[in-house]
């Protein structure tokens, strides 16, 4: 059927032409062009029936019509192609996936329609790979692409599916990017930087350690583990396309060796991981246990026995010094007491006693130096006498003594025996003479005749033998002990005054000595000074306090009667400096006369020693001669006529003895001159002491001890003797005392 559009311009312009077209064939979609260059056909909205071939005519007023034929053909394009997937899911979206690396990506794409038929083809990222396609059921054409074994190349590609059937419309197309999970590129431990040389770690110190892993997608997530143990304490970040992990922990000495493992895994999947570990070094100062030998029961050793101790020693770096401890103290190799170190080992050849006690070993190195537990060693021994040698028991007769036998020994000792010997016989002492605890026997002994003065000896037995040496005690007839004799004070200085005796009988057993010091008219001692030998020094006491002192000897029968000594006096170093004066004329001369005085009193007293000295022998060593010369009531016990007090009998000038002479309200005398007493040349020398010590009131006269006044007597050629008279006489002093 041919169509018709007319276009009419007869009679009119051009653009006023009349233009038809017929509605039953195209209606308002086409109509005549004439703009320029050329005039045309026009049809809008082709359809596929308005192909055919299409007639021009052009009818001329002056010249003959011209025809034209065109053969219109109308392209059908294709719908939209569809994806399917392997199972013959329709993909909706845009994106492929996510597949992992290494997948097998399998598509279909079906194209439905097109006149002519459509070309289906594949293309990756607008390059075609596959342009082989299949006709199905009805109108529809399919193109299946396989992808193998896709790789992180692969993440992001474009797969499009395209279908054309004409070059005048663009072909029909859609489009699907590639997601895919994709495990971490670089996994990396970072060191801390507090790591000492060679990158080692100090045990119990904290450490914060870094691992950093990029590459994956999503982003990676990081484990830490230490061996095959998860640590927790960590935190984390992400940092563009790298997750950041921070793993903070303190290292043991259990650690030394182990791996710290950093692994970095793709969330979504759990075999996409990688991983890289770090082996730690960890120091530590040594850790050490000690215990006895393995072939050793620590129960069962004797006296003898041949002992070792091993000390196990774990340390990094390895120990460079192994010391051993006995009681603390420290136990060297020695051979000759039988101990040998030997590697980690303490041997010890025959063990005695002593060699009980607690053990201990320490080890040394770069990270300091532990001491081991302690090992308590015990020996069993047999009993053997606590006291050794021979005790000396007085008692007088019809007095009941109770003798103690005490024994080392263990384990205790279990059976004890007494035996008694007066050079005459051995006797047994029943069994229910004494009675036995533990360590200790006790024998009670009553002595009533000069044969029961002998030696009591007691022997102990254990569950290791018997006692080899038994104890000994020497049966003594005994009482108490004589009083000190012959005390003096001597050696005085500014702050002390010493005090010797010589010793009494000491009634037949051992005696120690007692000074006792008392203050104006107590009946007790404010304090007193115990000593093996009675000699004492005494110091700290207070001033313008008169102390009396006596003399005691103590053995295990009681107490001598006391030995009084002159009383005691220190000054106030203040008062007495308040009460020295200038010295005028009187007060010289006075003080020249005392000065006399005091040498008479000397001379005499040494004339007297002398002379009784003469008459007896020296009993004993003579103590350190005394300043003063007094005479003290005698102790009714003694018949020694000897005074308590040495008269002094220096007279040499390097050691001539420093006194202090004053009375109250006098000042010290002037210096005088005298013969020497043991010849020309000899002198005496005054001096002042910061304090005074003066003779009791039970003594005739007292002596106290200056500290300002300073005086010297020295003998000289020209010794006005006359002069001296003179001025004596002029005060009323007696020649007596010249």
């Amino acid at each position: 059927m041919e169509q018709h559009i007319c276009f009419d311009v007869r009679g009119k312009h051009l653009t006023e032409a009349r233009h038809w077209s017929a509605p039953e064939v195209f209606g308002p979609r086409a109509h005549f062009s004439v703009a320029a260059p050329t005039a045309a056909l026009v049809v809008r909205d082709v359809k596929r029936r308005d192909e055919g071939v299409y007639r021009c005519r052009v009818d001329f007023r002056n010249t003959q019509t011209t025809s034209f034929r065109y053969n219109l053909t109308v392209v059908v394009p294709p719908e939209k192609p569809v994806v399917v997937d392997r199972w013959g899911r329709v993909i909706n979206t845009t994106t492929l996936g996510p597949h992992e690396e290494g997948d097998d990506v399998l598509l279909t794409c079906r194209v439905l329609g097109g006149r002519p038929e459509p070309q289906v083809r594949w293309l990756v990222n607008g390059v075609l790979v596959d342009e082989e396609y299949e006709h199905n059921t009805g109108d529809v054409i399919e193109n299946r692409l396989l992808w193998p074994q896709i790789s992180r190349g692969d993440y992001a590609a474009v797969f499009t599916c395209q279908a054309a059937n004409s070059l005048l419309v663009p072909p029909k197309e859609v489009s699907l990017v590639l997601d895919m999970f994709l495990k971490p590129l670089t996994v990396e431990i970072n060191k801390p930087t507090e790591t000492g040389d060679n990158g080692v770690l100090t045990a119990e110190r904290r450490y914060e350690v870094t691992c950093e892993s990029a590459g994956s997608r999503p982003p990676a997530v990081i484990t830490w583990y230490k061996g095959k143990r998860q640590l927790k304490r960590i935190t984390e970040e992400l940092r563009d396309n790298m997750t950041v992990s921070v793993m903070s922990f303190v290292p043991t000495l259990d650690d030394d060796g182990k791996a710290i493992i950093c692994k970095a895994e793709n969330p979504n999947v759990t075999l996409l991981y990688l991983e890289t570990s770090w082996t730690i070094s960890v120091v530590y100062p040594p850790v050490v246990w000690l215990r006895l030998g393995s072939s050793l029961a620590a129960s069962d050793i004797k006296e003898g026995d041949d002992v070792y101790f091993e000390c196990h020693v774990r340390a990094n770096p390895p120990a460079r010094k192994l010391s051993w401890l006995h009681d603390d103290r420290p136990l060297a190799h020695n051979a000759t007491a039988r101990v040998f170190h030997s590697n980690q080992s303490l041997v010890l050849q025959k063990v005695t006693r002593h060699s009980s006690g607690r053990y201990a070993c320490s080890a040394l190195n770069a990270e300091g130096e532990t001491v081991s537990n302690e090992l308590h060693f015990r020996v069993k021994y047999a009993p053997s006498c606590r006291a050794g040698g021979v005790s000396v028991v007085g008692a007088a007769r019809g007095e009941s003594v109770v003798i103690v036998c005490e024994v080392d020994a263990d384990p205790p000792a279990a059976v004890f025996k007494w035996k008694f010997n007066n050079s005459g016989e051995t006797i047994d002492v029943a069994a229910d003479r004494y009675t036995s605890n533990g360590s200790a026997s006790s024998l009670k002994y009553t002595p009533v005749a000069d044969l029961d003065y002998g030696t009591l000896s007691c022997s102990a037995s254990n569950e290791v033998g018997t006692q080899v040496a038994p104890c000994v005690f020497q049966m003594v007839a005994a009482g108490k002990p004589h009083a000190p004799r012959n005390c003096t004070l001597w050696n005085q200085t500014s702050d002390s005054v010493e005090v010797s005796c010589v010793p009494g009988f000491d009634g037949g057993l051992p005696q120690r000595f007692l000074l006792e010091v008392y203050s104006g008219k107590e009946k007790y001692p404010r304090f007193n000074l115990s000593s093996e030998e009675p000699t004492w020094t005494v110091r700290g006491l207070e001033w313008d306090v008169r102390f009396r002192l006596a003399a005691v000897a103590v053995n295990s029968k009681g107490r001598s009667p006391p030995a009084r000594l002159a009383d005691v006096l220190f000054r106030d170093p203040e008062k007495r400096t308040a009460s020295e004066a200038p010295l005028g004329v009187g007060g010289l001369v006075g003080a020249m006369a005392a000065g006399l005085g005091a040498i008479c009193a000397l001379v005499a007293g040494a004339c007297a020693a002398s002379l009784r000295r003469r008459r007896r022998a020296p009993h004993g060593k003579p103590p350190p001669a005394p300043l003063v010369q007094r005479d003290v009531p005698k102790v009714p016990e003694h018949d020694d006529a000897e005074p308590d007090l040495i008269p002094n009998n220096y007279c040499e000038a390097t050691n001539a003895p420093s006194v202090a002479v004053s009375s109250p309200g006098r000042t010290a005398p002037a210096p005088l001159t005298t013969p020497a007493c043991n010849g020309p040349g000899a002198s005496w020398t005054w001096s002042s002491r910061p304090r005074d010590l003066g003779v009791g009131a039970e003594a005739p006269r007292a002596l106290s001890i200056g500290r300002s006044a300073s005086a010297t007597l020295r003998a000289a050629a020209d010794l006005n003797v006359d002069a001296i008279k003179e001025k004596l006489l002029d005060h009323r002093i007696p020649e007596s005392c010249v």
